[in-house]
């Protein structure tokens, strides 16, 4: 019995580290899954007006409460490539997505994966549409939303500066021209 006991315990001591702060054992390789497995979640219960972000190392924690960040174990790509791929297996929502505009003037000598990075995330977002502009504006846009809607943070180990992306979700079955062409005809019957 005492062997069964000490092996549970080591098993338990190995796979498992102590987090200092909240004093709580995670399981190795279950962060990852428990982050897919709540962003696929997260995008069933989000809708027109919600945000998704893929931030870099160095975005802040906010202090809005309706505003949730998550640490994950992935790359920005990783976590952009997954994030479009539910969003398209959604249906209900589709994203407008916001780079930063300064990302396109940092360059190779200030961070040498900038390259590669600005061409990989093109190639992602292809067929996607795609606004740039300045880092601080995407961040009022996204607080005004918080005012009334949930953002979702999804906050990686990367450190190149202005590589985040927002995904801002719109409605996947109904467009701003369908949405205009009904103002219209609502306002024509006036």
């Amino acid at each position: 019995m005492k062997i069964i006991v000490f092996a549970f315990v080591l098993l338990l001591v190995v796979s498992c580290s102590i987090d200092s702060n909240q004093k709580t054992c995670i399981k190795n390789n279950t962060q990852v899954k428990d982050w897919k497995t709540e962003l696929e979640q997260t995008i069933k219960v989000f809708g027109h007006r919600n945000w998704i972000v893929i931030a870099d190392a160095a975005y802040p924690k906010q202090s809005n409460p309706a505003i949730k960040t998550i640490n994950i174990n992935a790359t920005q790509l990783e976590a952009v490539e997954l994030v479009n791929r539910l969003i398209d297996k959604a249906g209900h929502v589709d994203a407008n997505v916001f780079i930063d505009e300064e990302l396109a003037f940092v360059s190779e000598a200030d961070s040498k994966a900038i390259g590669f990075y600005r061409t990989r995330l093109m190639q992602l977002l292809d067929g996607k549409s795609i606004n740039v502009k300045l880092h601080e504006d995407i961040i009022r846009e996204l607080d005004n939303s918080a005012a009334l809607f949930n953002v979702l943070i999804l906050k990686t180990n990367f450190a190149v500066p202005y590589s985040s992306v927002f995904f801002q979700l719109e409605c996947g079955y109904w467009n701003g021209k369908a949405e205009k062409e009904l103002r219209n005809k609502m306002s024509s019957n006036e």
